[in-house]
C-alpha cells in the first residue's frame, strides 16, 4: 500500500469536486430530457411535456401566450442547462490529462462507465460495490494505492439494495432494466444465460447482479424488466447491505473521475476474512481473500482513524465480529 503525494491528493480532491459539479449540471441536463412540443388534439393544439422515452407524458393546456411562454422558458433553460454540461466537460477533459500524468487512473474504464452510468440514472444509492472492485473506493477514500496484485479482476459485484421498490428502480432504468443501462456502458453486454444473474460483454468482463437472502415468502424474482438479469441471493450479504456506506470518486484509466459506493470499508474487511474461513469456499480464493481484507485493515488503521475497529459493527454477526483478531 503507497500512500498518494500532496499533489496527487490535490487533484483527487478536485477530481471529486469536478465530478461534484458535473452531476448536477447532468440532473440539469436530464430534467430537459424528453422535451416539449405541441400536440393537436381535436384541431386544438396543446402544449405536451414528455416524461419517457415511450412518448408518456402531461398536457400543459391549450396553446396560449401563456403556454408559449413556458415553452420558450424551457427551450432556452435546455439551451442553458446543455452548455454548461459541455463546459464542465471540458474542464474535466483537462482535469483527466493531469489525473493521467500523476499517474492517478486506477478504475477499468468498463467499470468506470458502469458506475457513471448509474450515477446518471440516480441509482448511486440502490447499488454498492463489492468484491474487489470495492477496493478501488477503499484507495479514494484513504488516498492510498493498494498492489496491483490485490486488484486485478474480471467482474463486479453490484449489491442491489432489495428494500427498495423494484418499480422505482424500473422506471429509472426506463424500462430497460439493469442489462439496457449496461448497454449504454457497453453496447456488447448481454446475459450470459436467459434469466440469470450476470452479463458479460465481448470482452468477458462480467458483471453479477446479487441480493441477500431473502425469507420464504418471498419467492419472486429480483429483476427490473423483461429479459433482463435476475439477482442471485448469496448467503452473508445482509452483513455489508445493512452496514454504513462510504460514497467516494475513483479515477477511471482514462482520467475521468468515477463515483464508487462501498460497505463500511471494517465490514468489507470482517467479511472477507469471514470468506476466506468458509469451509465451501474455493480454496484458490481464500488467500486473496484474506490479503485483501487484511489490505483494507492496515488501511483503516493507518489513514482512517475514525474508524476504529473497537468499536464493532452492528449489522455483523457476533461470529463475524470476533474475527476481528485475525486482521
Amino acid at each position: 500500500m503507497k500512500p498518494l503525494s500532496n499533489q496527487q491528493r490535490l487533484h483527487l480532491i478536485n477530481s471529486e469536486q469536478l465530478y461534484e459539479n458535473y452531476r448536477v449540471a447532468l440532473r440539469h441536463a436530464a430534467g430537459h430530457r424528453y422535451g416539449m412540443r405541441w400536440k393537436s388534439v381535436r384541431g386544438i393544439e396543446y402544449l405536451f411535456r414528455d416524461h419517457d422515452a415511450r412518448g408518456n407524458g402531461k398536457s400543459l393546456g391549450p396553446r396560449s401566450s401563456e403556454t408559449e411562454a413556458t415553452l420558450a422558458a424551457f427551450l432556452q433553460g435546455r439551451e442553458a442547462a446543455n452548455q454548461r454540461l459541455v463546459d464542465i466537460r471540458a474542464a474535466i477533459n483537462e482535469q483527466a490529462r493531469l489525473n493521467k500524468a500523476l499517474r492517478l487512473t486506477r478504475v477499468p474504464r468498463v467499470i468506470a462507465r458502469i458506475l457513471r452510468e448509474l450515477d446518471a440514472a440516480d441509482l448511486n444509492k440502490s447499488f454498492t460495490v463489492l468484491g474487489t472492485q470495492a477496493l478501488f473506493g477503499y484507495e479514494a477514500a484513504g488516498g492510498v494505492q493498494f498492489l496491483v496484485e490485490l486488484l486485478a479482476s474480471g467482474d463486479i459485484d453490484l449489491l442491489y439494495d432489495n428494500r427498495q421498490k423494484i418499480t422505482l428502480v424500473s422506471s429509472k432504468l426506463d424500462g430497460q432494466g439493469l442489462l439496457g443501462l449496461l448497454k449504454r456502458a457497453d453496447r456488447s453486454f448481454e446475459c450470459i444465460r436467459k434469466r440469470g444473474f450476470r452479463a458479460a460483454n465481448a470482452g468477458q468482463f462480467m458483471v453479477d447482479l446479487i441480493i441477500p437472502p431473502r425469507g420464504m415468502h418471498d419467492s419472486d424474482p429480483v429483476s427490473f424488466a423483461a429479459d433482463d438479469l435476475v439477482a442471485a441471493e448469496v448467503p452473508g450479504l445482509q452483513w455489508l447491505l445493512n452496514a454504513p456506506k462510504i460514497d467516494t470518486v475513483a479515477i477511471d484509466e482514462a482520467g475521468w473521475p468515477a463515483p464508487v459506493r462501498v460497505p463500511d470499508p471494517r465490514a468489507f474487511a470482517l467479511h472477507k476474512v469471514w470468506l476466506a474461513n468458509r469451509p465451501d469456499r474455493d480454496p484458490k480464493k481464500k488467500p486473496r481473500d484474506l490479503a485483501q481484507a487484511q489490505a483494507v485493515a492496515a488501511l483503516v488503521r493507518e489513514y482512517m482513524p475514525h474508524l476504529p475497529f473497537s468499536e464493532a459493527i452492528s449489522s455483523l454477526h457476533g461470529d463475524v465480529r470476533a474475527l476481528v483478531n485475525r486482521l
